[in-house]
């Protein structure tokens, strides 16, 4: 005689997650990946108001510079000399980018433009100074 096995009802009611755990992780992954990330100047800079300013969706090599005249780059204070033979090397891992110059609104205009002219020396033509819709 065979016997009817009785069934619990914690196996009906037992659902397999893995499949939908195997689904977040790959959109996790995903959005992951496809996120672009803006990279910042690593200083706080007033950046000054331009009603014809445009957006550039190039990647760019970020130089900043304080009100009161600090040079940064890559969040690290460096003199102006030195601008020129660190936007070789940086260019030399990516001569496609641009350079963006993040001045502060309250900065003297000297400043700004010894950075340029440092940068210009290291070979770059497509320089960009960042401002912000007023």
């Amino acid at each position: 005689m065979a016997r009817k096995r009785r069934r619990n009802d914690d196996e009906e009611t037992a659902i397999d997650m893995t499949p939908m755990l195997d689904i977040v992780f790959i959109m996790l992954i995903f959005f992951i990946v496809t996120t672009s990330f803006v990279k910042e100047a690593g200083v706080d800079i007033n950046r000054p108001a331009a009603s014809t300013g445009k957006k550039t969706d190039s990647k760019s090599l970020v130089v900043a510079i304080t009100k009161e005249g600090d040079v940064y780059i890559d969040g690290n204070q460096v003199d102006v000399q030195t601008v020129r033979p660190l936007v070789e090397s940086l260019r030399a891992q990516d001569p496609e980018s641009a350079v963006m110059v993040q001045a502060d609104d309250a900065s003297r205009t000297g400043a700004l433009i010894k950075v340029m002219d440092q940068i210009r020396a290291a070979g770059v033509t497509n320089i960009s100074v960042a401002t912000q819709k007023p």
